[in-house]
């Protein structure tokens, strides 16, 4: 997400910073390469070209050259411009005053309307809330099938009446079983084309005008760049967009429509869409995501993230198995479960401050699937061997697990090596004998 605006940022900070010396031409040199960056990312002229000219405003009037640590102070005003194109504040979703709160999902084919209603209809259950699924897109082949079936995986109810009704028919029904049934929040799917057309909004208008959604929410792609900006647009001019969820961000590396969609439509962006499991969405917050852009990470999501995959009592048990020097493969296991839960890799070494981009730096890549091929080679142990690994010295235990798993012999013994440096390094930190790491605190 932003990877190319963000290396592309960093290094000519970086630059800056490396200067002794700064006169007012390095700046201009700096917010002329901010600017490139901006124009590569793809976002829209006008929005970068104001960036700029804002910031070198900034710059100005606070006297930066003067400051202490120039770069410093360049860096900060770059990201209090950022949050402010981004929205300057998280845009929460509306909540109707008399249940249920109605949110309709519209846009454009292949953006992801019905798998980020689902998504959204989890995270609103997170929340307390009791969501219904309304499939009314009755053209697309196999979408009413589609949400009933993410329904069914995620147990929530989905109201579906076929493709023979009409969809404002559809969605007037579906809010008559949410107020009998004592459901808080409606979700309609509705249809999208390939590409606008006069039918497509007259629908859309006439399922808007028998319901009267709480928040009509356009889903728009991110990866189409300046075409979801134009989608946008379109959408708020004839229906009046309350909020954007902006899906395949995790595939986004540029993130010119993320960076202009504000601007250009006046419409915040509310969600975001991060990968294909069904909990990844997430709020959208203008200053963490500003603070990734620039390196500057996002702990508070990291831990967020960690907060909810990581359960209390699991934790205690953890720090007592660490402290008796009990800790198994099993328990290892365990915890590679719930770190994949928090999401792919990548995703949370970049939400550390400068460990995204170092990592790129040296060409180090965080791979998903080494955690699957550690899965792979436990899961072929017994359940004996993963509570004594002392077992595994075994030469023919650990051949068939290699075997069982599709690994080399190597692997495992790769594996059970890391595992047992993991041992030694916990019994150490238990008993106050931490090593001296180089370089880490001297």
């Amino acid at each position: 997400m932003f990877e190319s605006l963000s290396d592309r940022m960093q290094g000519t900070f970086k630059k800056l910073n490396s200067k002794g010396r700064i006169a007012e031409s390095d700046i201009d040199l700096a917010l002329r390469e901010v600017r490139i960056s901006l124009m590569e990312a793809d976002v829209n002229l006008k929005v970068a070209k104001q960036f700029i000219a804002d910031v070198k405003g900034k710059v100005e009037a606070a006297h930066a050259l003067e400051s202490l640590n120039p770069t410093q102070q360049v860096i900060q005003l770059v990201n209090e411009e950022l949050v402010a194109l981004l929205g300057s504040t998280q845009s929460k979703l509306e909540t109707a005053q008399t249940a249920p709160t109605v949110f309709m999902l519209v846009g454009l084919q292949g953006a992801g309307k019905t798998t980020h209603a689902s998504k959204l209809a989890l995270y609103l259950r997170k929340q307390g809330a009791r969501p219904l699924l309304v499939a009314a897109d009755v053209y697309r082949p196999a979408a009413v099938k589609q949400l009933e079936t993410l329904g069914a995986s995620l147990n929530i109810p989905v109201h579906s009446e076929g493709v023979q009704v009409a969809p404002e028919q559809i969605a007037a029904n579906a809010l008559r079983e949410a107020r009998a049934n004592g459901y808080t929040h409606v979700l309609l799917d509705t249809a999208g084309r390939l590409s606008i057309d006069e039918g497509m909004m007259q629908e859309l208008e006439r399922v808007k005008a028998q319901v009267n959604p709480t928040e009509t929410l356009l889903v728009a792609d991110a990866m189409t760049g300046q075409e979801a900006v134009r989608v946008a647009r379109q959408f708020h001019e004839r229906l009046g967009v309350t909020g954007l969820i902006m899906t395949k961000m995790d595939g986004d590396a540029r993130g010119g429509a993320a960076l202009s969609i504000r601007s250009v439509t006046g419409v915040p962006i509310k969600f975001i869409g991060t990968g294909e499991r069904p909990e990844a969405i997430e709020p959208f917050m203008p200053d963490r995501l500003a603070s990734r852009i620039l390196g500057l990470g996002d702990m508070l999501s990291l831990i967020e993230r960690a907060q909810s995959a990581f359960d209390e009592r699991q934790a205690e048990e953890l720090e007592r198995k660490m402290r008796t020097a009990t800790f198994t493969l099993e328990d290892f296991y365990n915890q590679l479960q719930t770190i994949k839960s928090m999401g792919p890799l990548q995703q949370l070494v970049d939400m550390i401050p400068g460990m995204g981009s170092a990592m790129r730096g040296q060409d180090v890549q965080v791979d998903d699937r080494e955690m699957k091929r550690i899965e792979a080679i436990i899961q072929s142990m017994t359940v004996a061997e993963r509570q004594r690994p002392d077992l595994l010295k075994n030469g023919k235990r650990r051949k068939r697990i290699a075997a069982g798993s599709g690994t080399s012999v190597a692997d495992v013994n790769a594996l059970l090596s890391q595992f047992n440096q993991m041992q030694k390094m916990m019994k150490q930190l238990t008993s106050g004998k931490m090593p001296r790491i180089p370089g880490l605190f001297g």
